[in-house]
C-alpha cells in the first residue's frame, strides 16, 4: 500500500514537499523553503515531519526556492540519496542553493547580534554553504520525456511544465512485488501560463490514478494577453514612470522573471519605444541566472535577438559587488532598478525601496505574486507607511502592478490543464494554493463534471492511502504545524502596524498628549 503525505504547500503556496511511502521505500517530490509571514518562515527551523535518513531518493520539479530551498537542511540531517532533476534545474541550483545558504548564515548573524544585546542565547542557521555544496553532489540530471528508474519498482518521467527554465511535471508508475496493477501518479509541479516567453506550453500525458495539481491562481482569471500586449503594458509603465522624473524600482525574482524583464526592456530600448534609461540588474544571483539562460539560449523560444547578445544590451548594468549596489543609491532619476527579492522580504531590494519609496516622483512596479505577510504584499495592499530595516518610511512613490509576468497558470489555464489529463480514476489533489483559490478551483471542476468526492484539498501533514483506480482514504492530519490564519497576518505584522501607528500619532500630537499616550501604554503593559 502506498501512502501520500502532504508536508507543505497545503493551504499555502510555499514549502512544497510531498512524501510517498510504498512500505518498501520512501521518497519525496520537492523539499521547499517556507516563505511569507515570519510565523510561516519559522517552520523552516522545525524538524521535518519525517526522518531524513529514511528517504531513499528525491525528484525535484524545479529550482525555485519554495520547492528546493530545504534540500540542504535535508542533507544536513542525514539524507544521502539521489536528487533527480533536469539539466537546467541542476545548473540553476549550483548558485541558488549557495545563495540561500548565504542568506541563512548572514540573517542568523544579524539576528544573533540582537539576541546578544538582549542577553538571549544565539541560534544556528537552518543550513550553511557547506551543506549546500554537499547537496549539489547528490544531483543527477534527467532529460524530458524519457523514462528512468530511480528505485526498483518505480519508473519516472519528466514533462515540460512551462513555468521556469528546467521546470517539470513528474509522472510516476509504481509497481510493488505482489501488486496486480501499477499505480500511476502525476505531480504537476508549478504550471506555467500558455503565453510565456522562453517556454512552450506545459505538457503531460492523460489518464492517471492520482493527480496532484498546483492551484496558486485557482481563483484568478487574468485578462487575455499576448507577449506583444505584455510588452506594450511594460512600455506604458516605464514611459509613465520615467517621465515622472524619478526612478522605476522593480522588485523581481532573480531567476527567470529578471531575465524576462531584461528581454522585454531590451526590446523596447532597441526599438526606441521607451525613453533612454540605464537598467540596473542588482542581484548577484540574477546575474548568474542570466548566464545560465545564455547557456541554454538555443533551447528557448521567442528569442528575438542573436543568442550571443541575449540580455547584453549596452544600457544594461549587471551589478555584482556591494559597492556597485550602493552606488545606485546616488542615482535620483532616469534609472530602472531591478532587484531581488521579488516579494521584498530579503536582499538588496530593501535598500532600493528605502531610497525611493518615500519620493513622490518615483515608481515601484510589482510584476509577481506577493505572498501574504511579506513586505511586498503589505505595500501592494495600500499601506501608507512601512517599516524597512527597523525604520519607518512614508509610501509616496507610485505603486503599480503588472500581472502578465506571472509564471503561474491562471484559473482557465489550470482548468484546461487538468481536463486534458483526464480520466482521473482515483482522485485529484489540489495543493500549492491558499484555501480560497483551491475551493474556487474545486467548485469549477465539479461544475465541469469531475466527481466532487474525488477532489481533495489536503491539509498540512495529511496522509492518504492510495490504491489503483479507487478513491483514496485519508488517515487524517496531526496537530497542524502551521495555523493558516497566521500566514497572511501574524503578530509580527500587528507589531509593525502598531509601531507605525504609534509613530504617526506621536508625530501629530502635542507635548502633553504625547506624555498622556505613553503613560496609558505603560499602564496597559503592567502585569495585572
Amino acid at each position: 500500500m502506498t501512502k501520500l503525505t502532504f508536508c507543505g504547500a497545503a493551504g499555502t503556496v510555499t514549502g512544497s514537499c510531498s512524501l510517498l511511502d510504498t512500505g518498501k521505500f520512501r521518497f519525496l517530490i520537492d523539499c521547499g523553503l517556507f516563505q511569507g509571514s515570519k510565523t510561516t518562515q519559522e517552520l523552516n527551523y522545525q524538524p521535518f515531519p519525517f526522518d531524513p535518513q529514511s528517504i531513499d531518493f528525491l525528484i525535484l520539479t524545479h529550482a525555485h526556492i519554495d520547492h528546493s530551498g530545504l534540500l540542504p537542511k535535508l542533507v544536513k540531517q542525514g539524507f544521502t540519496g539521489t536528487i533527480f532533476a533536469t539539466e537546467a534545474t541542476c545548473d540553476l541550483l549550483k548558485f541558488m542553493l549557495a545563495d540561500s545558504a548565504y542568506i541563512q548564515e548572514s540573517g542568523v548573524k544579524r539576528h544573533n547580534k540582537n539576541l546578544r544585546r538582549r542577553g538571549l542565547p544565539s541560534v544556528e542557521p537552518i543550513y550553511t554553504i557547506p551543506d549546500a555544496d554537499a547537496t549539489l553532489k547528490l544531483l543527477e540530471q534527467q532529460p524530458y520525456e524519457q523514462w528512468f528508474t530511480p528505485h526498483q519498482g518505480v519508473r519516472a518521467r519528466l514533462w515540460n511544465a512551462g513555468h521556469l527554465l528546467g521546470s517539470a511535471s513528474v509522472e510516476l508508475k509504481l509497481q510493488m512485488p505482489g501488486d496486480e496493477q501499477e499505480l500511476s501518479l502525476l505531480f504537476s509541479g508549478d504550471i506555467g501560463p500558455e503565453e510565456k516567453v522562453f517556454h512552450p506550453e506545459p505538457d503531460a500525458p492523460e489518464g492517471f490514478d492520482y493527480i496532484v495539481c498546483e492551484s496558486t491562481y485557482g481563483n484568478r482569471d487574468r485578462e487575455d494577453y499576448t507577449l506583444e500586449k505584455r510588452r506594450e503594458a511594460m512600455r506604458d509603465e516605464l514611459t509613465r514612470g520615467l517621465k515622472r522624473g524619478g526612478n522605476v524600482v522593480i522588485p523581481s525574482f532573480a531567476v527567470e522573471r529578471s531575465q524576462e524583464l531584461l528581454h522585454d526592456i531590451g526590446y523596447l530600448l532597441a526599438h526606441n519605444e521607451i525613453p533612454d534609461c540605464d537598467v540596473y540588474l542588482d542581484s548577484p544571483m540574477a546575474r548568474r541566472a542570466t548566464e545560465v539562460f545564455i547557456k541554454h539560449a538555443s533551447e528557448l523560444e521567442d528569442i528575438e535577438v542573436d543568442e550571443a547578445k541575449l540580455f547584453r544590451h549596452e544600457r544594461f548594468h549587471l551589478v555584482q559587488s556591494l559597492d556597485e549596489s550602493k552606488a545606485i543609491n546616488n542615482i535620483k532619476s532616469g534609472a530602472v532598478i531591478i532587484s531581488a527579492s521579488g516579494m521584498c522580504n530579503a536582499g538588496r531590494i530593501k535598500h532600493h525601496l528605502k531610497n525611493n519609496i518615500y519620493r513622490p516622483e518615483c515608481t515601484v512596479l510589482f510584476v509577481g505574486y506577493q505572498s501574504p505577510g511579506t513586505l511586498g504584499h503589505i505595500i501592494t495592499s495600500g499601506a501608507e507607511q512601512v517599516r524597512i530595516h527597523g525604520a519607518e518610511y512614508k509610501v509616496r512613490a507610485q505603486i503599480r502592478r503588472l500581472g502578465n509576468y506571472s509564471a503561474h497558470a491562471d484559473q482557465p489555464e489550470l482548468l484546461k490543464w487538468i481536463e486534458e489529463r483526464r480520466p482521473i480514476t482515483g482522485a485529484l489533489f489540489l495543493n500549492h494554493g491558499e484555501n480560497d483559490a483551491r475551493a474556487t478551483l474545486r467548485d469549477l471542476l465539479q461544475e465541469r463534471g469531475l466527481d466532487s468526492e474525488r477532489i481533495f484539498m489536503p491539509q498540512f501533514d495529511e496522509t492518504f492511502d492510495l490504491h489503483p483506480g479507487t478513491k483514496p482514504m485519508s488517515q487524517g492530519a496531526p496537530e497542524p504545524r502551521l495555523n493558516l490564519a497566521h500566514t497572511a497576518h501574524d503578530w509580527h505584522n500587528d507589531y509593525a502596524e502598531f509601531m507605525l501607528a504609534l509613530t504617526t500619532t506621536l508625530e501629530s500630537s502635542g507635548e502633553q498628549e504625547k506624555y498622556e499616550l505613553l503613560n496609558r501604554l505603560k499602564v496597559s503593559l503592567k502585569p495585572s
